[in-house]
């Protein structure tokens, strides 16, 4: 019984468990991102880019089961060159959950809005096929875009996300300021130092999603 008590104490003063412990040994499960350079840590070491923030704070906090994060993001990426990479990525990795956040060069690049919409549901399908659960995330263009091209593009992720039934974190850059300050010279691109409000954004759809 003293064992028992020494035991308990010491956790309590320990404070969590090891993310192993806390999972009892089980498989760690991936979260695959599939992004562009919004992902990929463009302008910064990849390592200070949000999904390696997620990769530790989900290591940090986890306490029924291990997560683990793969970055599979490639800046230029378009939905057309995702969709071509994304069934050996899967293939591979055997994600429990996929994180796609593509469609921002599809409109830099001019490309129609309809086929890029194509794209993102043919992907959620296939991840879906694999068996891992999707998020997918949005982002808003500059308003040099056009009000009306602006618009149709951030629809575009909202209609996959109900044709899909998958749930959708709208504007992954939502929670920065309107200013240019949070954002690396080029104005589309956000600094390292607030790549934590865009894992707080992401956290927020993607929790529910581990349980």
């Amino acid at each position: 019984m003293r064992g028992v008590i020494g035991l308990a104490l010491w956790l309590a003063a320990t404070g969590p468990l090891n993310p192993s412990f806390a999972a009892g040994n089980a498989p760690v499960k991936h979260v695959l991102v599939f992004g562009d350079s919004l992902s990929a840590g463009y302008g910064m070491a990849r390592e200070d880019a949000w999904p390696s923030l997620l990769d530790h704070h989900l290591q940090d906090h986890a306490t029924t089961r291990a997560w683990s994060v793969v970055n599979a993001s490639i800046s230029g990426e378009t939905t057309h060159g995702g969709l071509t990479r994304l069934p050996a990525t899967l293939a591979r990795e055997h994600p429990a959950v996929v994180v796609l956040e593509l469609g921002g060069n599809d409109a830099l690049r001019g490309l129609p809005l309809d086929q890029a919409q194509q794209n993102l549901s043919h992907m959620v399908q296939k991840a879906k096929a694999s068996g891992a659960r999707v998020l997918l995330v949005g982002i808003a263009l500059p308003p040099n875009f056009g009000e009306d091209y602006t618009r149709d593009f951030s629809a575009m992720f909202a209609a996959v996300a109900r044709r899909e039934h998958v749930p959708l974190l709208p504007n992954l850059v939502e929670s920065l300021g309107s200013g240019r300050q949070d954002f690396q010279a080029d104005g589309i691109h956000p600094q390292g130092r607030v790549q934590d409000h865009l894992l707080g954004s992401v956290l927020q759809r993607l929790e529910p999603m581990l349980k």
